[in-house]
């Protein structure tokens, strides 16, 4: 925690000096202590003007210090930041890939109801055959699947990279890096779907040739 911002010293009200005595018409001893009081007043002048200095003094060493504390809150902050800025990333690269789920389904489940929908059709006589609708069925699953895996791909691809990245600026101190890299669960549930897509592939090419 930064310390209070250290109090600039008052200022020193200077006093003139005084003026030099006349001695001319005075005894030697008596203009010697005439002297001597003088020279007296200029030590004390001079003693309250270094006092000042030191107090001075003082006071830029107080706020050297000050603005030290405050570069170290600021280097805390911007490395606080920085590791945020990771985490920010990291979940912008699940929306991302969250994207590419929806649109993956989009086709898979799009191709299953046309192969489950002109299949009902055959059976009820309307269609001799749904050969043609089957093979555009599986041909959009095909290609959700694709675009699933290499959604896939990229994520983990990125994410690797990423974590790579948090390591090394961990190592060299510019972020804390104390919670842990978290495994993503979009990431997990991507390649359950794509399992699920490639489960449906079977299940349509098992029944039509049954």
């Amino acid at each position: 925690m930064t310390s209070p911002r250290p109090q600039r010293p008052e200022k020193v009200v200077e006093t003139p000096l005084p003026d030099l005595p006349s001695v001319a018409n005075l005894p030697a001893e008596e203009a010697s202590t005439t002297y001597s009081h003088y020279r007296t007043g200029l030590s004390h002048h001079r003693t309250e003007l270094s006092e000042h200095r030191t107090d001075l003094s003082e006071y830029r060493t107080d706020l050297s210090t000050y603005r030290t504390d405050l570069s170290g809150d600021r280097t805390e902050l911007s490395m606080r930041r920085t590791g945020m800025s990771i985490q920010r990333t990291r979940m912008s690269a699940d929306r991302t890939l969250m994207s590419v789920i929806r649109t993956a389904l989009s086709l898979i489940g799009f191709g299953f109801t046309i192969n489950q929908a002109f299949a009902k059709l055959v059976e009820a006589g309307t269609f001799r055959s749904a050969e043609a609708p089957r093979n555009f069925g599986i041909a959009l699953i095909i290609v959700g699947i694709l675009v699933m895996v290499g959604g896939i791909w990229r994520h983990i691809q990125f994410a690797t990279e990423l974590r790579n990245s948090r390591a090394e600026l961990t190592e060299e101190g510019l972020i804390h890096g104390q919670s842990r890299y978290p495994v993503s669960v979009t990431l997990i549930a991507s390649i359950a779907l794509a399992l699920i897509g490639m489960a449906a592939i079977l299940s349509i090419a098992f029944g039509a040739m049954s």
